[in-house]
């Protein structure tokens, strides 16, 4: 039997293999460097971006080596993962609004705070793109993250699983890659039961928005429009409902009910949004 034989008599198995194996060659890139320097330093975050680099550059000649032939003869390498020109206009905006619609409470909390009117300001866009962290929270990460986890690992478990089941369990490998924080954590001093208590709630909102990531990727298409949701959601933060109660009583209700408005919208709108015809997508059209 040759390994073409065996890759696709093999397809489900090694396929996920492959993106457990990703997932760990990910987050090991990240200490490969000795160090003991915090991973806020200059340092340390310019050697990640490095390191990321190059799983980026490696990760796409890697899932090659999983794809069958059957997986090859429907569209190119580019095109399972997520890059082509039909529809890309749209899979950069129309993902994005959707997303923000969902923040729509969090969005309404940051006007009555006055946020929303720093974002006006030149300076405020000059000060961040000079800040590492900035960089690599709302850049790189998103960038790096959503180029492994969901256009180099997708196509993989797609060969696998019908639209929903690869949508769930890939986004729990996504989970399990953040719990590098944990140790993180610990070694800068936070308590073991404090830092595994964040680390889990971490998992919990980091599977669900990698599930959201991979819908969004499979049912357009595209690589654009989980990148752009991703850094949408990297600026926005998880929501600190604790802040609703600061508020005067009619701010408060009116960031209540945008806060069921928004949700309420976006899982009406999710399906139209997310139409694989409307964005020319007919790689997975059959399993949506």
């Amino acid at each position: 039997m040759g390994l073409k034989e065996f890759r696709d008599d093999n397809a489900c198995i090694l396929s996920i293999i492959g993106c457990i194996f990703l997932t760990f060659c990910y987050v090991g890139s990240l200490y490969v460097w000795k160090s003991s320097l915090g991973r806020d330093h200059p340092t340390t975050i310019k050697r990640r971006f490095f390191s990321v680099f190059c799983m980026m550059l490696l990760a796409p000649f890697f899932a090659q080596l999983f794809l069958t032939e059957d997986t090859l003869a429907r569209a190119d390498v580019l095109e399972h993962m997520g890059l082509r020109m039909a529809g890309s206009l749209k899979a950069a905006t129309f993902p994005l609004i959707l997303t923000a619609i969902l923040f729509l409470g969090p969005l309404t909390m940051q006007y009555f705070a006055g946020v929303l009117s720093i974002y006006l300001e030149p300076a405020y866009w000059w000060t961040i793109f000079h800040d590492l962290v900035w960089v690599r929270n709302h850049l790189m990460a998103p960038l790096s993250e959503e180029w492994v986890f969901r256009s180099c690992m997708v196509p993989m478990l797609m060969q696998c699983f019908d639209l929903m089941t690869a949508v769930f369990v890939g986004p729990l490998l996504f989970g399990i890659a953040h719990f590098h924080h944990l140790f993180e954590q610990v070694k800068a001093g936070v308590q073991f039961k404090s830092a595994l208590f964040i680390s889990l709630f971490q998992f919990l909102y980091t599977s669900l928005f990698g599930a959201y990531s991979a819908y969004l990727f499979i049912t357009t298409g595209h690589f654009l429009a989980p990148l752009v949701a991703h850094i949408f959601c990297n600026h926005m933060g998880f929501p600190n409902f604790g802040e609703i109660f600061q508020f005067p009583p009619m701010e408060r209700a009116i960031i209540l009910w945008n806060l069921i408005l928004g949700f309420a919208l976006w899982c009406s709108l999710l399906p139209l949004a997310t139409d694989p015809e409307f964005y020319d997508n007919k790689l997975y059209a059959l399993e949506t």
